[in-house]
């Protein structure tokens, strides 16, 4: 492989030489040099409570966040695709835009919850995200490159994708165990 094609690091000089970069790294988030999905979570989940509390409650502050979503969704789509070109890699683990928004979903609804609830949200959601079972698993194989294959739009919808699945199979798991929690499962399977 020639230097013009060997993948780049992702540097602070990179972050802050295009829009789509520093959107992509989360705001440098996904610089750390350790577990860079985790730390860009948590800056997702540290972004939400400040947005949230900047917009207020109610259903003016909901159809903001609903815009937010999926505006987000598309400008992720772009950013993760720029910046996996300019790397040189496909799927860049320093690419975290993908967590900060499947993180905003996640507790966006579930709703309110306090902070305990969100820390259970934050632990199922990396847990899907990082060991990849069942449906995460096939959503990140989905939009993999065959050999040969240039880094193109699917790449940073493939990024997205796995994400969204991982934030939906998260809550519904968390779902069940409200479910459980609650009694509800046992009484609907009695009734």
């Amino acid at each position: 492989m020639s230097d013009a094609q060997a993948p780049r690091r992702a540097t602070v000089g990179l972050l802050l030489s295009h829009p789509a970069h520093f959107i992509a790294f989360g705001a440098g988030s996904g610089l750390s040099p350790k577990a860079p999905g985790t730390v860009g979570t948590l800056w997702g989940w540290l972004s939400f409570v400040a947005i949230k509390a900047a917009l207020g409650t109610g259903a003016h502050a909901d159809l903001i966040w609903a815009g937010i979503l999926v505006i987000g969704w598309f400008v992720g789509c772009w950013a993760c695709t720029h910046t996996a070109r300019s790397l040189r890699v496909a799927d860049p683990g320093s690419v975290v835009w993908d967590e900060i928004w499947a993180f905003w979903l996640m507790l966006w609804i579930i709703d309110p919850v306090d902070w305990r609830g969100q820390l259970v949200a934050f632990a199922v959601f990396r847990f899907f995200d990082a060991a990849k079972p069942g449906p995460v698993g096939w959503a990140d194989q989905l939009f993999k490159l065959k050999p040969g294959q240039q880094i193109g739009w699917a790449q940073g919808l493939g990024i997205m994708f796995d994400d969204l699945i991982a934030a939906l199979c998260s809550m519904l798991i968390l779902a069940i165990a409200v479910a459980v929690r609650q009694g509800g499962v046992s009484a609907a399977l009695m009734g």
